[in-house]
């Protein structure tokens, strides 16, 4: 049966779960819709290397079943990382995103987390807008980075 709303609109059934490998394919494809995925990392695996080593910090927007957002989060006992942080383009604005965010702090301060960090390339100005109205502020640091493999 169909939930609905006093003005007895349907109401489409919202969750956040934990990442679950038959979400993978899913998954995969959202980042694809959402241009996350770059050559040099493969999904899959990093999916993998995120299920063995924090899998609790993984989590997975549902509307009514399907995967409308992800993000993974990390914690190394100083700082909180965010990545792969999607909502589909046709449910962006809605509000998944902020719910997203808010369920992987909420995880992140659990472990005692007093900072957060999160990379957005420098030409995605619409993300770094999203991220700004969530309070996340520029660090005034330069980022560097060195692949190891």
């Amino acid at each position: 049966m169909l939930a609905r709303d006093r003005d007895h609109r349907v109401r489409l059934s919202f969750e956040i779960v934990r990442y679950r490998p038959e979400l993978q394919g899913a998954v995969v494809d959202l980042w694809k819709k959402c241009s996350l995925i770059v050559p040099q990392n493969d999904p899959v695996v990093d999916i993998r290397k995120k299920v063995d080593y924090q899998p609790d910090l993984f989590f997975v927007a549902l509307l009514d079943d399907r995967v409308i957002g992800s993000v993974m989060a990390g914690y190394e006992g100083h700082r909180g990382w965010l990545n792969y942080m999607a909502v589909l383009p046709e449910y962006q604005g809605q509000g998944y995103g902020r719910k997203l965010m808010e369920k992987a702090i909420a995880e992140l301060k659990k472990l005692g987390c007093l900072k957060v960090n999160l990379e957005v390339r420098k030409n995605n100005s619409s993300v770094i807008d999203f991220y700004t109205h969530l309070g996340f502020k520029d660090n005034e640091v330069v980022s560097l980075g060195k692949r190891l493999g």
